[in-house]
């Protein structure tokens, strides 16, 4: 904005006093000032409006506007409150100095002339700034976020950041406290609509397409988006996608690592040799790692295989390496170095932190324990099988680590699915066709008689029936498996059946 625009805004109560070439100067902002010497305050390009109450006596003009001069103002705005006209040694020292002086109308209020300045400076400032945005859209080079959010908190004075849904700062123009970043996150996740204005920050979403906000980023600005002029709003929508192109940079699904990545994990899963995976994972920059960690996530009803990816990959965020991720089948499978003892922990305060924002989703995780090259696939089913345990529970996100698992459990992890499906299937599906014909409760009876470890009398009080009824079903039991339960290897099979049913 230059100087000859204020001519142009007759609304300021703006007269030219000295003037001549001058008006053709560039206004960066507007200070008011009763200082008799400011210079200290200001850094050149201001609009300086003065009331005069620093003038005792003609030579004080020119104190203070030598002290403009030097500051390198862009102009002197000057009203006597008393509705009089400037006094002559004010003007000659604005003459003196080369600083072009208006004369303010005793009827304008100094509050009101900058509140125009300043809203058609922020709206000036803001097109060029979005003219900047849209150049960096179109020409992202990998530089990152920081030189962008920079600019704008510089140039415009507005504090903004780019989040995760879990509060993770990716960038911001100014440090952001760890417990503010966390409400944020909250707010994003539990808004009924984007933008929002909440306290004293604005929320804007990265990416409206993702099907779920926890797959998604958003922006952070200081202020009420409501209030701001229409330029700001756009500048706040460009910054979004400035930051949707940096989300995609980062996601590494279509680069060399993210393809092996993906390899790595279906060579695992088909129990390939160490000596096929240990080159991939020096690929990945998991080769220096001694165990590894299998993570294995599903979420039903809402997220896209992408998008699943890259919320495990927010939630292992901070571990020991950047985690190796594939998508098998809707499940998401990672590998990561087991150098965290409270990984379980750490998924699950994420996974209860992402809750808010999955919508009609369910996030279910399973976590392995630390096994060797040469047990990933045991790891990995671990993982699995602890997930399959998590889709089993009440609560509407669950994770279950490998402390949770039984003994046997861990030996049943490594047994392909389809060789586990056909045991339980072959034990126990002739006694719930009975059943479901009968209405004869034999797989009750089966697992209280387990349960008693063979007692015919504390099965038939457990199950408040006569000894001679249990010994009915149990014959029955027999004769449709063709099992004998006296023989321990067919109750162990028996017990393991209903473990994986």
């Amino acid at each position: 904005m230059r100087l000859t625009a204020l001519l142009d805004m007759p609304e300021l109560g703006l007269s030219p006093v000295v003037w001549r070439e001058d008006l053709d100067r560039p206004i960066r902002w507007v200070v008011t000032t009763d200082l008799l010497d400011p210079g200290r305050y200001l850094s050149g390009g201001e609009l300086v409006l003065t009331g005069l109450i620093w003038r005792n006596s003609p030579d004080d003009s020119e104190t203070f506007v030598a002290a403009l001069a030097r500051a390198g103002v862009a102009a002197v705005g000057a009203g006597d409150p008393r509705g009089s006209d400037l006094p002559d040694d004010l003007v000659q020292a604005c003459a003196r100095n080369r600083i072009p002086l208006f004369h303010v109308s005793p009827s304008v209020g100094f509050a009101e002339v900058t509140e125009h300045i300043v809203r058609r400076l922020s709206g000036a400032r803001a097109s060029d700034v979005k003219a900047v945005l849209d150049r960096h859209r179109q020409l992202v080079s990998g530089g990152g976020l920081d030189p962008v959010l920079e600019m704008i908190g510089r140039d415009l004075g507005m504090r903004c950041w780019v989040l995760t849904p879990l509060g993770r700062v990716v960038s911001g123009s100014h440090p952001l406290e760890e417990e503010a970043a966390a409400v944020l996150a909250r707010t994003f996740l539990t808004a009924k609509r984007l933008p929002c204005a909440r306290g004293d920050y604005s929320l804007f979403p990265v990416d409206e397409e993702t099907t779920s906000r926890v797959a998604d980023w958003f922006v952070a600005f200081e202020g009420c988006y409501t209030d701001w002029p229409e330029e700001r709003q756009a500048l706040a929508g460009e910054l979004a996608a400035v930051a949707a192109l940096e989300r995609v940079r980062q996601d590494d699904r279509h680069s060399p690592e993210g393809r092996i990545a993906q390899e790595l994990v279906r060579l695992v899963l088909s129990d390939g040799k160490p000596s096929d995976i240990l080159p991939r994972l020096e690929v990945t920059g998991l080769a220096g790692a001694e165990r590894f960690v299998a993570v294995a996530a599903t979420a039903h009803g809402g997220l896209r295989p992408g998008e699943l990816r890259s919320v495990v990959r927010e939630i292992l965020y901070g571990s020991a390496a950047p985690p190796v991720i594939g998508v098998q089948h809707e499940e998401a499978i990672a590998l990561v170095p087991a150098a965290d003892t409270d990984l379980t922990a750490k998924i699950r305060q994420a996974v209860h932190a992402l809750a808010p924002g999955l919508g009609g989703a369910r996030l279910t995780v399973g976590v392995s324990g630390a096994a060797p090259v040469e047990g990933l696939r045991g790891a990995v089913e671990e993982a699995r099988y602890a997930r399959r345990m998590a889709e089993g529970r009440s609560e509407p996100d669950a994770v279950v680590g490998h402390e949770e698992l039984a003994t046997h459990v861990l030996l049943l992890a490594s047994v392909p699915d389809d060789v586990r499906r056909m045991f339980r299937v072959r034990l126990l599906d002739p006694l719930r066709s009975y059943d479901q014909v009968h209405r004869a409760e034999l797989v009750r009876t089966l697992e209280a008689f387990l349960l008693c470890s063979g007692s015919w009398t504390k099965t038939a009080e457990l199950l408040h029936v006569h000894v001679n009824t249990l010994r009915y079903r149990v014959q029955r039991i027999q004769d449709l498996t063709g099992r004998d339960l006296s023989r321990l290897e067919d109750r162990v099979d028996f017990f393991l059946a209903l473990r994986l049913g």
